[in-house]
Parts: C-alpha cells; structure tokens; sequence
C-alpha cells in the first residue's frame, strides 16, 4: 500500500470516528430541542431558606422576571392577628376574656341613644372598631370593654379628672382628683391601653404589640401568676372602693344587647 493510499485510509476512519463519538451528542441535543417539557422543566421548584426554616417556590410556568422577583422578595406569612379563646355564648357569662356578642353597631347605637354627641377625637364608629380590632388581638371581649369605657368617661362627657385630649377612656394612672393620670397620642393607643390593662389582670401572656399601659408592669408584678377571670374580680381593684364596679358594667353591657 502505498503512502498516499494510506493516508487516505487513515483519515476515513478518523472521519467515521469523529462522526460515531458525536451522534449520541447530536442526538441528545436534538432531543432537548423537540420536547419542550423538558426543555422548560429542568428543575421546576426552588427552595429559598427563610433563616428559620427553608420554603419551597413552585415555578410552573412562571416569567424570569417573576422567578427573580420570587427570590429577592419571598413571601412572608402572617401570623394570626387574634388569641384563640373561649367563646362567648351568654350576656351573663361576665369572664374578662372571650368573644363578643353585641355588634360594633350595637355599640354605637348605645352610646349614641345615651350621648348623641360624644366628645372624642374619632367617630364612634372608628372608636368602637379600635375596640374590636384591639380586643380580638389580645383575646379580650370588646363589646364589654367598650361598656367600661362609658362607664369610666360618662358616655364619653367626662367631667371628671380625665379630660378628652387625653384619649384614656378608663382612667389609667387616675389614683386621686388630682392625678389627671395617662395621656395617649391618639385614640388607637388610649384602646390599646386600656386592652392591655385588663389583659394584665386576666393573663400572664405578654400583649402581642409593644406595651403602652404605663401601668402594665404594675399589675403583673403585683399579681404574678395569679391571673382574675370576671368582671366582677375587678371589684375594688380598677376603682376603689368599686363594690359593684363589674356588675355595673355587666348591667351596661347586658343593655347594649338589645339596642
């Protein structure tokens, strides 16, 4: 053979090899390109550690801008805004903590029958759903805390030490005649207060927003682990010498119910 013709040889099979090595190659890619599931679903889930724990984003048919926008800002999940409690089925149960029975309406239209013209820095109606936002955070019944706002304000005249500006609707920090007692910068926070005051006697559970009852701390290093469960354990407690002061909020609360 001579050396031209072997040249020639050599360099068929270096062809035939070259050609066999990249079929599979070729074919594979080919492959990719006409199934377009696999193509597009190479990995349809992303798991993004949150820190604590790691969360699992499914892709799906999702764009690159929105996969990128699901990585630089995963979602958040909220916690439950309320405090699992007992619910509230009757007008005499007078238990500090539950659920309410009378409507937001109910209690406007109560105060209103008795004061067409209150002296707050809100609407009522804005007042009484801060007691019901308020009250189902912290798992306090709003519908009576309400009542134990008109009785502490007088359906909201006052006359008394505390005046309007200050927005307590329960005579915090009022030990005497002249202890105007706590100012609040607004009528959120007066609620607020007030919610956390009575959760400070019914539970040893810090209030789930940051304290604003200047008096809080008071009450749970006074009680302890010692907690009180009605209305009627504020008895001499809230109001001294306040004999009767939960039945006559109870009487108050059981007379908004039929508004």
């Amino acid at each position: 053979m001579s050396l031209k013709r072997c040249s020639r040889v050599a360099m068929a099979g270096w062809l035939v090899g070259s050609l066999v090595f990249t079929l599979p190659e070729y074919s594979e890619a080919r492959h990719m390109a006409v199934n377009p599931e696999l193509e597009t679903r190479v990995d349809t889930n992303h798991r993004l550690n949150t820190g604590s724990s790691t969360r699992t984003v499914e892709r799906g048919s999702q764009s690159l801008e929105a996969r990128i926008d699901a990585i630089l800002h995963p979602a958040v999940e909220k916690a439950e805004s309320s405090i699992p409690v007992h619910q509230t089925v009757s007008a005499y149960d007078d238990s500090i903590m539950g659920t309410a029975l009378a409507s937001q309406e109910q209690c406007v239209n109560y105060l209103l029958s008795v004061n067409p013209r209150p002296d707050i820095s809100v609407s009522p109606q804005e007042l009484v759903s801060y007691y019901y936002e308020e009250g189902a955070r912290e798992g306090i019944r709003p519908d009576v805390a309400f009542a134990q706002a008109l009785k502490e304000t007088g359906f909201f005249r006052y006359g008394g030490t505390v005046t309007p500006d200050q927005n307590n609707y329960c005579g915090l920090g009022t030990t005497s005649s002249n202890v105007k007692g706590a100012y609040f910068s607004s009528a959120q926070l007066g609620v607020r207060a007030q919610i956390q005051h009575l959760l400070a006697y019914a539970s040893t559970r810090q209030p789930s927003e940051q304290v604003v009852d200047p008096r809080y701390g008071l009450v749970r290093n006074t009680y302890g682990s010692r907690t009180l469960n009605s209305w009627t354990d504020l008895n001499g407690r809230w109001a001294v010498p306040g004999y009767t002061y939960g039945q006559s909020i109870m009487s108050m609360f059981r007379e908004m119910l039929s508004r």
